[in-house]
């Protein structure tokens, strides 16, 4: 979502870091440029105000201009200023002392709601509590039906009673009755799916307020369309004032919107982005780390993210399998499509090179090319139709098995002698690495590749 920005970014800061000396001039021209890339993206325009202001204030100071490294003490301005603006720290959750943790989830239609309900309650079970799910808009049975599916689909307990003609009263008669369950029945957290509407109006707002004081929640979550840009801050401002919002959860950031949303929604609302939605599955949501985005931005990467979506993917026996068939010197076709599939798992490649520092020159140098992920179906499909003992033994895959597998996986013969040249050359490394002098083994096998 914010790849046009970093780019621009990157474009910025590194002509600053070229310079020997910084002065007032040339920080007060790197600036135009970043307010201009800033307003570009989307963002509000007096947070970009103040944002240079607070950025020029520092970088002209003494400290910097006379620093040996200029460029990078500016970098650091930038990074930390950007931080700043988004919420500096994490903002976690507020848990009840008392279980179960009420959880007030309200927006708008299409922006996400239910489908973020089930993303919340996947994460919360994660962590091993129990969640009851409460479809909290009774007149929209397929809402209920919705929520009732993904329910399903985690293992998730839904309460819900479709009245199409439900009244202000039943709505929250609903909301006690399922946080009254939640209490009795002693699960940890209930998250209220309320209703939603294509836009605000007094109707919806007198009945949040309403579910509101009713259920007393800990948390009231506004989900917001993060590709809508300042519609979604103006939207979340609405919902704060009249409502009272204790964060914002914003979906769609894995599309390429300009991302103001993202840049401007704390500054301009005094509320906390807490999650983002960056895919349609029910893994696809992830804590917002101010900092960590402000890195990404700035081309820097986020490997603790990277680190921490591997170890939720990797289970501790998914790692000592990984870790015997690296010891074990042979690697089968099984034992590669595994991996590949696993290492899928962490999210799509443009994904995972945008966590990673200098992801954004990677993608670039690939000159606009399709990212490898359906390159990744391709090869599970080859793998998967090979036999059992041509997946143990690469040897018997002669010219009629080859073109039996292309026909069966729907790819070519080529193809297939591609992903076994591939698998060859894993296969040499993985045999490097494990054996003793490691390092100086896979430097000579990579020489000879």
């Amino acid at each position: 979502m914010l790849d046009a920005l970093s780019q621009k970014f990157e474009t910025i800061l590194r002509k600053l870091r070229g310079q020997g000396v910084l002065t007032e001039a040339n920080i007060a021209e790197a600036l135009k440029e970043v307010r201009l890339a800033l307003l570009e993206a989307d963002v509000n325009f007096k947070v970009v105000k103040d944002f240079i202001e607070r950025v020029r204030v520092k970088a002209v100071g003494q400290e910097v201009l006379q620093s040996l490294t200029p460029g990078h003490q500016v970098v650091k301005i930038v990074w930390e200023e950007l931080g700043e603006m988004m919420g500096k720290e994490q903002a976690g959750l507020k848990l009840a002392s008392v279980p179960p943790t009420i959880i007030m989830m309200v927006g708008l239609q299409g922006a996400g709601k239910t489908t973020t309900c089930g993303k919340l309650a996947r994460w919360f079970k994660n962590q091993g509590r129990r969640v009851l799910l409460v479809a909290a808009d009774p007149r929209r049975p397929a809402a209920g039906d919705q929520l009732s599916n993904l329910g399903a689909s985690l293992g998730v307990d839904v309460h819900r009673a479709d009245r199409v003609d439900a009244t202000q009263r039943d709505v929250v008669q609903i909301c006690r009755e399922g946080t009254e369950r939640g209490r009795d029945k002693g699960y940890d957290v209930v998250i209220l799916d309320t209703g939603g509407r294509l836009h605000i109006d007094d109707e919806l707002m007198h009945e949040l307020v309403a579910v509101k004081q009713a259920v007393l929640p800990q948390e009231v979550l506004l989900v917001a369309d993060a590709m809508t840009g300042q519609d979604a801050v103006s939207m979340a401002g609405q919902f704060d004032q009249q409502v009272g919002l204790t964060g914002v959860i914003l979906t769609k950031t894995e599309g390429d919107a300009r991302g103001g949303a993202v840049l401007s929604i704390r500054a301009v609302t005094g509320k906390p982005i807490k999650f983002l939605g960056v895919g349609e599955k029910l893994d696809a949501l992830e804590l917002f780390h101010p900092d960590r985005m402000a890195s990404r931005i700035l081309g820097m990467g986020d490997v603790l993210t990277l680190i921490e979506k591997a170890q939720e993917t990797y289970s501790q026996e998914q790692a000592e399998v990984a870790r015997k068939t690296l010891s074990g010197k042979t690697l089968t076709f099984d034992d590669f499509r595994d991996q590949i599939k696993q290492v899928n798992k962490l999210g799509s490649m443009e994904q995972i090179l945008g966590m990673l520092p200098g992801g954004q020159r990677l993608r670039d140098m690939m000159n606009g090319d399709a990212m490898p992920d359906k390159e990744i179906g391709r090869i599970v499909a080859i793998i998967d139709s090979m036999t059992a003992q041509e997946r143990r033994d690469h040897t018997l895959l002669n010219g009629s098995r080859k073109k039996r597998i292309a026909r069966g996986s729907g790819t070519s013969v080529q193809e297939v002698n591609r992903l076994i040249k591939q698998f060859l050359s894993a296969r040499k490394l993985v045999k490097a690495i494990s054996g003793p002098g490691g390092r100086r083994n896979l430097l000579q096998a990579l020489r000879t590749m």
